[in-house]
């Protein structure tokens, strides 16, 4: 598999390969390493880029969360937390070939219902859109924003 150049910066990665011959990289939220899937490598980036661009920290991140939306049961990407354990921000990853549209954002929304968010982050490794749903309004953000910002309510 040719990993794409994603819109992040550089990041060191561990890799290894299965026993059955896939490429593993490691999740240090998971603290495992995990199929190499071209969402898998959104999501890793995208967890390197809030730890270490935005200082979320490790603790607060939780990686494929399960949850039961219409009696389904869903996994969010990344959900970060504050101290308080409140859910602050949603992280929904695609493959760096999927577009994020209406449908993706209608995605994280159904996630919203439960978790009650005041940020969602949508990102393809290449476009990110971020927005704070504040009033059941989402406004469109210019940027990710710092941990400290998301966590001041």
């Amino acid at each position: 598999m040719i990993l794409p150049k994603l819109n992040f910066p550089e990041t060191k990665f561990r890799f290894k390969e299965s026993k059955n011959g896939s490429k593993q990289i490691f999740d240090c939220i998971r603290k495992k390493f995990v199929d190499l899937t071209p969402e898998e490598w959104v999501r890793q980036h995208l967890v390197h880029y809030l730890i270490n661009y935005k200082n979320v920290p490790v603790s607060l991140i939780s990686v494929e969360k399960q949850l039961l939306l219409n009696n389904t049961k869903r996994r969010t990407d990344i959900v970060i937390f504050n101290s308080l354990l409140k859910p602050l921000l949603i992280v929904e990853c695609k493959a760096p070939n999927i577009s994020l549209n209406q449908t993706t954002i209608n995605q994280a929304l159904g996630y919203n219902i439960i978790l009650n968010v005041p940020f969602i982050l949508l990102s393809n490794g290449l476009s990110h859109i971020c927005f704070n749903y504040l009033n059941n309004v989402p406004v469109i953000l210019s940027e990710i924003p710092e941990f400290d910002k998301m966590n001041t309510k």
